[in-house]
C-alpha cells in the first residue's frame, strides 16, 4: 500500500491476512515465551547461587561471545541452505540444551553441588550459538513470507508478538521459579516444542538466486561491506547498539528485586515482563500510525526518551513506579525496533538477507548481553543504583552525537512504504 495514492486506505492487520505469516507469528510467539522464561530462570538461579551482580553480567558476556563468533557464519548459511531447515535444527539443539538445564535444577542432580554455576554457564554458551543461527534466519525468513509491500506492517506485528511473549514469558517463569526451577525448564521445553509444530504449516522457501558465485570468504565479508557502506543502516544500528549497550537495566533485575525493592522472584517475573509490556502498547499504536514520517526524528526521539525513562527507574524505589518507568522503556524502545526492522527489510537485496541480517544480530543481538556484562562490571565499580544512572546518562549522549554524524538517518522519511 502506498500513502502516495490517497484512496488506498491504511489496513494495520494487512500482513495477519497472510496465513503463513500467522504460523510464523505463532512460532515466533512459542520460541520467545520459552526463550524469555529461560532468562529469568537463570538469571534467578545464578543470583540465587552467587548474591553477586557481576555474576549476573558474565550470564551475558558468556551467551554474547559465541553468539558474535558465529554470527557472520551464520549469515552466509542463511543465505546458502533452506531458513526454515535451520530454524528446525536449532530449535532441536535448543531442546537439548534446555534439557541440560533441566537436569541440573533436578534434586536428584549433583552437578551443581560438584561444579557450582560452570555448567549452567557452558549451557549459555551453547544457547548463544543456537541463537547466532535463530537470527540470522527469523529475518531473512520472514521477508519470504510476506510481500514486500508489507514489510513495514510485518516488521510491526512481528515485534508486537515478540513482546507479547515476553511479558508472558518473564511473568509465568516468575510464578513457577517459586515452585521450582526444574518445573520452569520442563515449561520451556514444551513452549520450544509447540513453535516447531507451529513451523511445520509453513511450506520451504526457495533460496534467493545469487547473481555470482563467491568464495566463503568473499560471502562473509559481503554483509559487513554493505552495512558499512550505508550510512542509514550503519546510524540505525550503531545507535541501537550503544543506547542498548549502556541503557539496559534488565541484566541487573534480579539484585533490584532483591536490594532495592526487597521483592521476591513473583515480582521478578513482572518487572521482567514490564518493558514488554510497554512494547506491546506502543505497537498497538504503532500498527494504526506507523512512525514512517519523519521517522528518522522520530528513531532520536525514542532512544532519548528510553535513556531518561532508565534513569527514572534507576532512582525510583518504589515497586510500582519501577514498573512503570520499565514499562516507559519498552515502548520507547519498540519504535526503535520497528522503524529499524523496516530499514533493513527495505534496504537488504533478498540473496544477501541472511548475511545482513547476521550483521544486524551483531549489533543489536549481541548488544543485550554485552550490555548485561557491562552493568555487571559497572555495578561492582560504581554501585547498583549509579551504575543505571550512568548507563542512561550514556544513552542520551550517544543519541546527540548520533544525530550529529548521521544526518541521513535524523532526516529519514519512510511514510512512502505506506
Amino acid at each position: 500500500m502506498n500513502a502516495s495514492n490517497p484512496k488506498i486506505k491504511h489496513d494495520p492487520f494487512a500482513a495477519l491476512r497472510v496465513k503463513e505469516f500467522v504460523f510464523f507469528m505463532s512460532t515466533r510467539f512459542f520460541l520467545t515465551m520459552a526463550i524469555q522464561m529461560q532468562s529469568v530462570i537463570v538469571g534467578w538461579q545464578i543470583y540465587k547461587y552467587t548474591k553477586d551482580e557481576f555474576a549476573l553480567g558474565m550470564i551475558g558476556l558468556a551467551e554474547a561471545i559465541p553468539f558474535i563468533l558465529v554470527s557472520l557464519f551464520s549469515g552466509h548459511v542463511a543465505d546458502t541452505i533452506s531458513r526454515k531447515k535451520i530454524i528446525l535444527i536449532s530449535s532441536f539443539f535448543l531442546i537439548v540444551s534446555t534439557s541440560a538445564l533441566f537436569y541440573f535444577s533436578l534434586d536428584t542432580s549433583t552437578v551443581i553441588k560438584n561444579y557450582g554455576t560452570t555448567p549452567i554457564f557452558i549451557v549459555i554458551g551453547s544457547i548463544g550459538i543456537i541463537r547466532g543461527f535463530f537470527s540470522a534466519s527469523f529475518a531473512s525468513f520472514m521477508a519470504q513470507i510476506v510481500p514486500r509491500e508489507l514489510y513495514g506492517n510485518s516488521a510491526t506485528w512481528n515485534s508486537t508478538v515478540w513482546h507479547i511473549a515476553s511479558i508472558i514469558g518473564p511473568a509465568v517463569a516468575g510464578f513457577i521459579c517459586a515452585i521450582s526451577f526444574s518445573t520452569a525448564y520442563g515449561i520451556s521445553i514444551i513452549l520450544i516444542s509447540l513453535s516447531i509444530i507451529s513451523l511445520i504449516f509453513i511450506s520451504s522457501k526457495p533460496l534467493p538466486k545469487k547473481e555470482k558465485t563467491e568464495s566463503l570468504k568473499e560471502s562473509l565479508s559481503v554483509g559487513i561491506k554493505f552495512v558499512f557502506s550505508n550510512q542509514i543502516i550503519l546510524g540505525a544500528l550503531s545507535l541501537d547498539l550503544f543506547a542498548v549497550l549502556f541503557g539496559g537495566a534488565v541484566a541487573m533485575l534480579p539484585a533490584y528485586a532483591d536490594k532495592i525493592l526487597h521483592v521476591g522472584s513473583v515480582e521478578l517475573g513482572f518487572l521482567r515482563a514490564a518493558p514488554a509490556l510497554g512494547a506491546v502498547i506502543m505497537a498497538l499504536l504503532i500498527a494504526y500510525k506507523p512512525p514512517t514520517h519523519n521517522a528518522g526524528r522520530n528513531l532520536f526521539f525514542a532512544i532519548g526518551a528510553f535513556g531518561i525513562a532508565t534513569i527514572l527507574f534507576a532512582v525510583s524505589t518504589n515497586y510500582y513506579l519501577s514498573l512503570f518507568f520499565l514499562a516507559l522503556t519498552g515502548a520507547f524502545d519498540n519504535v526503535s525496533v520497528v522503524i529499524r526492522h523496516t530499514i533493513l527489510q527495505l534496504s537488504t537485496p533478498d540473496e544477501m538477507r541472511g548475511r545482513v541480517s547476521a550483521v544486524n544480530s551483531i549489533f543489536i543481538g549481541s548488544s543485550n548481553e554485552i550490555g548485561g556484562f557491562e552493568s555487571g562490571v559497572a555495578a561492582r565499580a560504581m554501585g547498583l543504583k549509579p551504575s543505571v544512572v550512568f548507563g542512561g546518562i550514556m544513552t542520551i549522549l550517544i543519541v546527540g552525537a548520533t544525530a550529529k554524524i548521521a544526518p541521513k538517518l535524523r532526516k529519514l522519511n519512510l511514510k512512502s512504504i505506506y
